[in-house]
Formats: C-alpha cells, structure tokens, sequence
C-alpha cells in the first residue's frame, strides 16, 4: 500500500505525519487489496475553529474508490473522523459485495431515461483509471464516492456511459447514441 500525503496551505509535523500513516495503515485489517491511499490536508481560516483543518482521504482498492472528506479542530482529530468515515464505508462495501455474491447476477435495466445537462464553468479537472462494470456496479461506486453521477465504461454495451442521481432518488443511465 502506497500513502501518498498532500499538503496545501499547512506545513505537516513529522509527528502528525506518522500519525497519519499509523491511523491509515489499520485500515488495511479491514480491506487489504488496498493499492493507493491518497491524504490532502488543507488548512481554510473559518468562523468556526471546529471546521479549519480538512482532510480527505481517497483510497483505491484494485479500482473501487473510497472517499472521505472531513472538517476537524486539528489535523490528528480529522484524521480520525476520516477514518471512521472510511471505516462506515468499508463496512457498507463488504455487505454490498457479500449480498451480490448470494444472489445471481442482476441484469441491469435498459429502460432508464437519458438526461441532458448543461455544464456552466469548468472549475475543477479529475482523472481516474476507467474500469469496466455494469451499471449497477457503476451506481455502487458512485455511492462510495458520494458523487451525483460516475463515468464508467458499460460493458453491457462495449462502450462509455454515466449514471447518475436523479432528484426522486432513483438512477439514471446516459449512453452515447450516434443520430
């Protein structure tokens, strides 16, 4: 397991440091294919001391993204919180993964409808590896992420596609379609 550590607008002692590592590498006991864990630490001048120091911990585990971000009074309490967070989500992965091993596999609906968004301003630029899945698989990863939509490779059919949040609650499938 690889612990990448990024700092912005904060200088890490090397006691916080070890600490980091410490607290994220016991997470491994919990979900050893870990590969890559990425921590960002930042620090924002707030009205509220309890919300300066943030964290977020990403990890991957063989192309399952994990993420949580929290707000802490220091960097050692975030750090925990974060882990908790991660922890809830290990714990929600493993029951998704020992249900659908019990059950056969789902096929995934046809019938969700397509939407079409506008995009206003670009304000942030993310790359990730694109594994293929189904989009049933595609909806669970979004759900870790805690993001409204995910971009996948569908490999019901060999080619890109989102999902997404729609406002009811219920997910919807966007696929490219040559008209």
């Amino acid at each position: 397991m690889d612990i990448t550590i990024k700092t912005r607008n904060i200088e890490v002692p090397k006691s916080s440091e070890d600490y980091i590592r410490q607290k994220i590498s016991k997470l491994e006991r919990y979900l050893p294919n870990m590969d890559d864990v990425i921590v960002e630490l930042s620090y924002e001048n707030a009205k509220s001391a309890g919300e300066r120091y943030i964290v977020q911990v990403t990890v991957d585990s063989h192309g399952t993204l994990l993420r949580g971000e929290v707000k802490g009074t220091n960097i050692n309490a975030a750090i925990d919180d974060a882990v908790d967070v991660l922890n809830r989500q290990i714990e929600r992965l493993k029951g998704k993964l020992y249900r659908s091993q019990r059950k056969k596999k789902l096929t995934p609906r046809k019938d969700l409808p397509v939407d079409d968004e506008t995009i206003k301003k670009v304000v942030r630029v993310k790359r990730f590896p694109i594994k293929s899945m189904s989009p049933l698989e595609a909806a669970d990863q979004m759900e870790y992420l805690g993001h409204n939509f995910f971009f996948f490779f569908n490999n019901d059919i060999e080619q890109y596609s989102v999902v997404y949040r729609r406002n009811d609650g219920t997910y919807g499938v966007i696929e490219p379609h040559e008209g």
